[in-house]
């Protein structure tokens, strides 16, 4: 029981590259053409062609400096100019544009580039620090640079997406701003959370060891540091996108009235657990507690697909299941940009034969399921909001949903959180 029988299934990658005189023109012209098609999520040094990680400082193989111009969405091999305090960088093979590191690059926690002129020491990702570990104590500088690779890749989606980022400077009131604490010397646990535009990360979350700690006493399949920058994210589109705009009523019809009291709701959701069945409409436990919560995860969640069908695509994976009866249902070929996608039906066509697929992988080297949720036609549904708000198409004529049979992981026997420790741990979310 819990074996996944794979009979011949087949997944393609292709690694896609762009342009077909690569490997002969070791610098192609810059900047990119927005016009072109371009496979993000895989990167290469254009002095050299090798193939770079999109946290990557420094490649490999030719030992260029690297550096990330988020304009471009593009990772580059760059070289020093000039011979001031204040370095300059410009692109290999491109002295049309000058940049700065980042400031936080001095802390190897952030590889980004800003335009030289740019007012301000930060990038675009890092301007949204308020407070930030004290690097005096040992062990902290890894673990925020555990933080800033999970937030960077938040960024990343988001501004391919093109969704409002606002600093504190300039709504000091409601404006994105991140919190990465440490929990305090009297014993008290941080929580993680957002609070209008204020997200607070727990810096203990960064720690492997104890974020699973956390998630086997909450009982939960799934936590990572990605997931709770993509979950707190969520909240604060809430508050930008549907708080106070036409989305609001929409959004109340999907997901609930989110004028249900909020901490009634908690106290209920530690005292009783999820309602039975609860995953014929929730993406999660969690998500059950309370609407804001529903849309958060189901927030959380769109990014992960998103994010995951684009790499999919940048590697050119397919899948071709061989030898069993629903071989046609299984098989997809993530052949588009999924964050240019009218609806979310192309997104979850492709993604439940991929995530069957990798979920059998997982298996096949002793590992839990890579995506273990269950995504029902309801929640499909919701995830066909977030979709179309993240567009700009709320109110629009909504397209049908795919109606499709969820390939359901291996259930877990998920107790209810009735004992005080669970509770507490609960509210660390």
């Amino acid at each position: 029981m819990g074996h996944a029988i794979t009979r011949g299934t087949s997944i393609r990658v292709a690694a896609f590259t762009w342009g077909s005189a690569r490997s002969s023109a070791p610098v192609y012209p810059f900047p990119p053409d927005p016009h072109e098609l371009r496979v993000m999520k895989l990167f290469d040094c254009q002095v050299c062609c090798h193939t770079l990680y999109f946290e990557n400082t420094q490649c490999e193989k030719c030992g260029h400096r690297l550096g990330y111009v988020a304009e471009d969405q593009d990772l580059y091999a760059v070289v020093r100019v000039g011979d001031t305090a204040d370095h300059h960088w410009q692109i290999a093979g491109d002295e049309r544009r000058t940049f700065r590191f980042c400031a936080n690059a001095q802390y190897d926690v952030c590889n980004w580039l800003t335009p030289f002129d740019q007012d301000g020491n930060f990038c675009t990702a890092c301007r949204h620090n308020h407070t930030v570990p004290n690097l005096a104590k040992p062990g902290n500088a890894e673990l925020w640079r555990l933080m800033e690779i999970a937030k960077h890749r938040l960024f990343y989606t988001l501004i391919e997406l093109e969704l409002p980022r606002v600093p504190r400077s300039e709504d000091a009131g409601q404006g994105l701003v991140f919190e990465f604490l440490e929990d305090p010397a009297d014993g008290k646990k941080v929580m993680t959370g957002h609070d209008d535009g204020s997200i607070t990360i727990a810096l203990a979350e960064a720690d492997d060891a104890e974020r699973e700690k956390r998630r086997k006493s909450m009982h939960e399949p799934y936590r990572t540091l990605l997931g709770h920058f993509r979950h707190e994210i969520g909240h604060y589109y809430w508050d930008r996108l549907v708080r106070d705009a036409p989305a609001l009523g929409p959004c109340r019809d999907t997901f609930g009235d989110d004028r249900t009291d909020y901490s009634a709701a908690l106290q209920k959701h530690y005292r009783d657990g999820a309602p039975p069945n609860w995953r014929e409409r929730y993406v999660s436990a969690y998500a059950t507690t309370h609407p804001w919560e529903d849309f958060a995860e189901t927030f959380a969640h769109y990014l992960h697909i998103l994010d995951t069908l684009e790499t999919a695509r940048a590697f050119g994976v397919a899948t071709h299941p061989r030898g069993i009866a629903e071989a046609d249902r299984l098989s997809t070929e993530v052949d588009f940009a999924p964050d240019k996608a009218t609806s979310i039906a192309p997104l979850v066509k492709a993604w439940l034969p991929l995530t069957f697929a990798l979920n059998s992988l997982n298996r096949s080297m002793g590992m839990g399921d890579l995506y273990p949720f269950v995504l029902t036609p309801t929640i499909i549904e919701k995830l066909g909001f977030i979709h179309d708000l993240v567009h700009g198409s709320i109110g629009a004529t909504k397209l049908d949903q795919p109606e499709m049979k969820p390939y359901a992981p291996v259930p877990e026997n998920v107790p209810p959180p009735t004992s005080p420790n669970f509770a507490g741990a609960e509210q660390e979310r």
